[in-house]
């Protein structure tokens, strides 16, 4: 049986992560695609399941963010066909029939599985997806940068299509990781007339010096820098229209409120990996604002992140600091947990 090398989580637990040959997957069913997989993308989550801190069912090939061409195709695919390049909802094993899937949330789908913890995902040379879930890549969009479409998905999903960006807006953007950096993009996009983006001293190195390389004016040190003050100034006293919250850390999910104008919004998209924080609910009462909760994607933002890359109106290729094969996956790892990149890719 012909194999593959995998990266693995093999078992629970902390750790338990091998590169593996693994046997080339087959279409098991008539709707189904087989992916070559030309780039995939390192996300927090693989990391939080290296440390055994979010839910997996091993022995499972990690990795859900990817770029591929289509190699093979079952007789009732009809979206894609053998050669074109695709990306893929991570939204399989959906059940079709809750209430969340009938409404068309089948993101949040109690039984769905995703790729790279449910099922066998990106960090293999092959996988395979139903087309149901597959969206079609221009050639104008170069494999690496296609591999960072899920992640930017999931930022277009929560900042233009759900909380909602509105021209002339005042924008705070807290943690400059890449998600921050898509996320103040998506600002800029929606029409927001300032956009802050806010992190801390770990961030002087590389984070903080690509938001300026990216364009953004305010570019600011929390620890070092007044941050409400900046705020008050470009927004004559009021406060930010829209925080979008994208670190996770205690500190910034509380500073959201302080920097929030009565009746503003707050996009939260940062995972604090905790059970619970302390949080100035009183605060946040009186400030009368709206906090939107977000995970993944539904299917509209899809096809939205793919249009704005393609228009050039998204710059992911500035994120990019990695690009290694999967025997190198131990250094790329502890490199984005150290904050010694930004986007890192692995090449199958």
């Amino acid at each position: 049986m012909p194999t593959m090398k995998a990266l693995v989580k093999t078992a629970k637990g902390p750790g338990n992560i091998e590169l593996q040959d693994r046997p080339i997957p087959r279409i098991a069913r008539p709707d189904e695609a087989l992916i070559e997989v030309l780039a995939a993308g390192v996300c927090g989550t693989d990391i939080h399941i290296l440390h055994d801190k979010f839910p997996y069912w091993p022995p499972v090939v990690l990795g859900h963010e990817f770029c591929g061409r289509v190699v093979e195709v079952g007789p009732e695919v009809t979206t894609v066909k053998v050669g074109d390049r695709v990306v893929g909802e991570p939204h399989t094993r959906a059940c079709g029939k809750c209430y969340l899937c009938r409404t068309g949330n089948r993101q949040i789908c109690p039984a769905k599985r995703s790729p790279g913890w449910g099922i066998d995902g990106a960090f293999a040379r092959f996988l395979v997806l139903p087309d149901v879930l597959l969206h079609k890549v221009p050639d104008a969009i170069p494999d690496d940068e296609g591999a960072m479409i899920e992640p930017a998905a999931n930022v277009v999903q929560d900042v233009l299509l759900r909380t909602g960006v509105q021209a002339g807006d005042v924008v705070v953007v807290l943690g400059p990781g890449p998600i921050g950096l898509v996320a103040a993009q998506c600002a800029r996009i929606g029409g927001a007339t300032a956009v802050v983006v806010a992190g801390t001293g770990q961030d002087e190195d590389l984070r903080l010096p690509t938001a300026r390389k990216l364009g953004f004016e305010h570019v600011l040190n929390v620890q070092q820098d007044n941050v409400a003050e900046r705020v008050s100034r470009l927004s004559q006293g009021r406060g930010a229209d829209l925080v979008i919250e994208c670190s996770g850390a205690e500190p910034a999910v509380n500073q959201a409120v302080q920097l929030i104008r009565k009746q503003g919004r707050v996009c939260v998209i940062g995972m604090t990996g905790r059970d619970k924080i302390n949080f100035t609910w009183d605060a946040a009462i009186f400030k009368d604002c709206r906090i939107d909760f977000n995970i993944s994607t539904a299917y509209e933002c899809w096809d939205r992140t793919i249009a704005l890359l393609a228009a050039g109106a998204l710059n992911l290729k500035a994120l990019i600091t990695h690009r290694e094969p999967l025997a190198n996956w131990r250094k790329v790892f502890d490199d984005m947990e150290q904050h010694r990149g930004l986007k890192a890719l692995l090449i199958p």
